[in-house]
C-alpha cells in the first residue's frame, strides 16, 4: 500500500476540545490525567496534521462565569485558532452537564429549563458564528425518559420541534451561515432517548418548518449501540442529503457508549464507511468523537488522535485499492451489483403497466442464479488484511 498514512489539512480531520482533552473521567472513577490548556489542545492538532477543533459552549468558556471572563476565553481560543491556522467547522451547546437539565433541555417538564435551554443555544449561535463555524450539532442527551410515565410522547415532540424552529429562525434572521445537524442516541444518559435513530431523527427533520436547514450529525458508536448498521445508515443520510456532520470513533455492540479510537473495533464496518464516504459527495469535516483509553497518559493521548486519523487513511486507500481491483469488479458483475442502478420500471405509464402485466417471468430459472457474494466478501476481507 503505497498511499501516505500522514494527515494533511486538505483531509479536514477534525477532534472536538472534549476528545484528547477528556481527562479520564467516568461513572464509576474521577479524573485520571491532567486538562489540556486550549490554546495546547489547539497547537497540538495542528503539530499532527489536524485542520480543524469544535467546542461546546462550556468547553470554551466556563460555565455562569462573567462575561469578562468568557470574553477572555474566547479570545484567547480565537488567537490560538489564528496562530495555528485551524478551523472552527463545528460548535454545540452542552445542554446535558449541570443539574438543571436532569428532566432535559427543549423537552423537560419544566418550562422555564425550556427556556434557559433555548436562550443557553442562542447565545452560543452567535459565538459559533462569530467563529467562522457553518454546522451546529444538536445532541439530544437529556431528552428522553426513565419513567415512560413522565412526558407524553407527542408533547415532547412538539416541544423539540417547536425549540427547532425558533432556533432555525434565530439563525435566519441573523443571516448566519449555518446549518442545524441532528446527532441521534438510543440511550444515555437517559433510559430511552426522543429521536434515538437517524431513523427516526429524519422522519423529525420532516416536520420542521425550515427543513433544509437541518440535517443529520450521525455517529458510529451509536447506532452500533442500537445494533444497527453505521454503513446503512450513513448511505441513507447520504442518499437523502442530510450527512451535514459525522462522528467517527468506534463501538462494541451491546455496551455502553465507548467512544472509542475510529477503527480499533468494526474494522470491515469501517472500511465499507469510509470506501462509502471517499466514493461520495460528502465535503464535510471528518470530526473525531472519540477519547483515548482512561489509563493513557501524555504522549498516548496524542498517539490516539493519530491513530484515528492514520486508519481512515489506511481505509482509504485501502477502498481505492479494491474498488480498482479487477477481481472485484469482475465478483460485483457476477452479483448484478452494476444492475441495481438501472431503473426496475421507470415512472408510472399506464402503457408500462400493462407491458408489465402481460410480460411473462420464470421464477424458478431466476431463482436457479447465485450472486457469487461469498467470492464478493472474501475479497473485502483480503484486501483489508493484506493478502
Amino acid at each position: 500500500m503505497s498511499d501516505r498514512l500522514t494527515p494533511v489539512p486538505e483531509d479536514k480531520f477534525a477532534f472536538g476540545l472534549w476528545t484528547i482533552g477528556h481527562i479520564g473521567r467516568d461513572p464509576f472513577g474521577d479524573a485520571t490525567r491532567p486538562a489540556i490548556t486550549t490554546s495546547d489542545f489547539v497547537k497540538g492538532l495542528a503539530d499532527i496534521g489536524a485542520w480543524g477543533v469544535s467546542f461546546h459552549d462550556d468547553d470554551l468558556m466556563t460555565f455562569g462565569a462573567s462575561e469578562s471572563q468568557r470574553r477572555a476565553e474566547l479570545d484567547a481560543f480565537k488567537k490560538a485558532l489564528d496562530e495555528s491556522g485551524l478551523a472552527c467547522p463545528m460548535a454545540t451547546t452542552n445542554l446535558f452537564w449541570h443539574p438543571v437539565f436532569k428532566d432535559g433541555a427543549f423537552t423537560s417538564n419544566d418550562r422555564n429549563v425550556r427556556r434557559f435551554a433555548i436562550q443557553k443555544t442562542l447565545r452560543n449561535l452567535d459565538v459559533a458564528a462569530e467563529l467562522g463555524a457553518t454546522t451546529y450539532v444538536l445532541w439530544g442527551g437529556r431528552e428522553g425518559v426513565e419513567s415512560a410515565a413522565s412526558k407524553n410522547p407527542a408533547d415532547a415532540l412538539d416541544r423539540y420541534k417547536e425549540a427547532l424552529d425558533f432556533l432555525c429562525g434565530y439563525v435566519s434572521e441573523k443571516k448566519y451561515d449555518i446549518r442545524f445537524a441532528l446527532e441521534p442516541k438510543p440511550n444515555e444518559p437517559r433510559g430511552d432517548t426522543f429521536l434515538p435513530t437517524i431513523g427516526h431523527a429524519m422522519a423529525f427533520i420532516n416536520q420542521l418548518e425550515s427543513p433544509a436547514m437541518v440535517g443529520l450529525n450521525p455517529e458510529v458508536a451509536h447506532e452500533t449501540m442500537a445494533g444497527l448498521s453505521f454503513f446503512q445508515g450513513v448511505a441513507q443520510a447520504l442518499w437523502q442529503g442530510k450527512l451535514y456532520h459525522i462522528d467517527l470513533n468506534d463501538q462494541k455492540i451491546g455496551r455502553f457508549d465507548q467512544d472509542l479510537r475510529f477503527g480499533s473495533e468494526g474494522i470491515k464496518d469501517n472500511f465499507m464507511l469510509v470506501r462509502l464516504l471517499e466514493n461520495s459527495d460528502y465535503t464535510g469535516p471528518k470530526h473525531f468523537d472519540a477519547r483515548p483509553y482512561r489509563n493513557e497518559w501524555g504522549d498516548g493521548i496524542w498517539d490516539f488522535a493519530r491513530g484515528c486519523m492514520r486508519t481512515y487513511l489506511a481505509l482509504a486507500a485501502k477502498a481505492r485499492e479494491f474498488d480498482q481491483d479487477p477481481r472485484v469488479k469482475a465478483a460485483l458483475d457476477m452479483a448484478s451489483t452494476p444492475e441495481l442502478a438501472e431503473p426496475s420500471v421507470g415512472k408510472f405509464t399506464s402503457e408500462i403497466a400493462d407491458g408489465l402485466l402481460n410480460e411473462s417471468f420464470e421464477p424458478d430459472a431466476l431463482a436457479a442464479r447465485s450472486y457469487g457474494n461469498e467470492a464478493l466478501d472474501q475479497l473485502v476481507i483480503d484486501r483489508i488484511l493484506g493478502i
